[in-house]
């Protein structure tokens, strides 16, 4: 008899330390929980300010649509238009295309533009032109990355790669 109660007593004493210790160890995860998740909570607060502080430009904003111009020195200039489209989230980067249309002339850019400093931005992508006056029309394409340069402090900017594939001087200008 004397060890049945031993073994009552031995069974409720573990049952009652286990219970306990459970219920404290609830309360500490769930503690953990709320701390965790507030942590959470202020990174994700402070990842959203520096994000929205990085896609802010740093240079004027160039979204919208703007003058495309194409001339060489055997022809008029030719004009058309070019979309700079802010890429969400970017700093200072666009997205660009355009066309020059005029009778059998043409000029086409594509891609891509960084804005590197208040005169120069980095193009990457093709220009395609198709000018009479050059090879009687032959397409000339100029792939990679192209800066474009302002000496009227960003009213134009002015393609630098000007030699096209027939050796001659071409003016390639966007202006705002």
């Amino acid at each position: 008899m004397m060890k049945n109660i031993l073994v009552l007593a031995s069974v409720a004493l573990l049952t009652f330390s286990c219970s306990k210790k459970e219920t404290t160890s609830t309360d500490n995860k769930s503690d953990s929980t709320k701390i965790v998740d507030s942590i959470n909570e202020a990174r994700t607060k402070i990842n959203d300010s520096i994000k929205a502080k990085n896609s802010v430009n740093r240079f004027k904003d160039f979204s919208g649509s703007h003058k495309f111009i194409y001339q060489n020195d055997s022809s008029p200039k030719y004009y058309g238009t070019v979309d700079f489209k802010k890429i969400e989230g970017e700093r200072d980067n666009y997205d660009v295309s355009g066309s020059i249309i005029s009778g059998n002339n043409s000029v086409n850019i594509k891609g891509f533009v960084q804005v590197v400093s208040a005169k120069h931005m980095n193009f990457t992508g093709e220009i395609t032109q198709k000018i009479s006056a050059n090879d009687n029309g032959k397409p000339y394409t100029r792939k990679g990355t192209k800066t474009f340069t302002s000496k009227d402090g960003g009213k134009t900017y002015r393609l630098q790669d000007m030699v096209n594939g027939s050796g001659f001087v071409d003016y390639i200008d966007i202006q705002y």
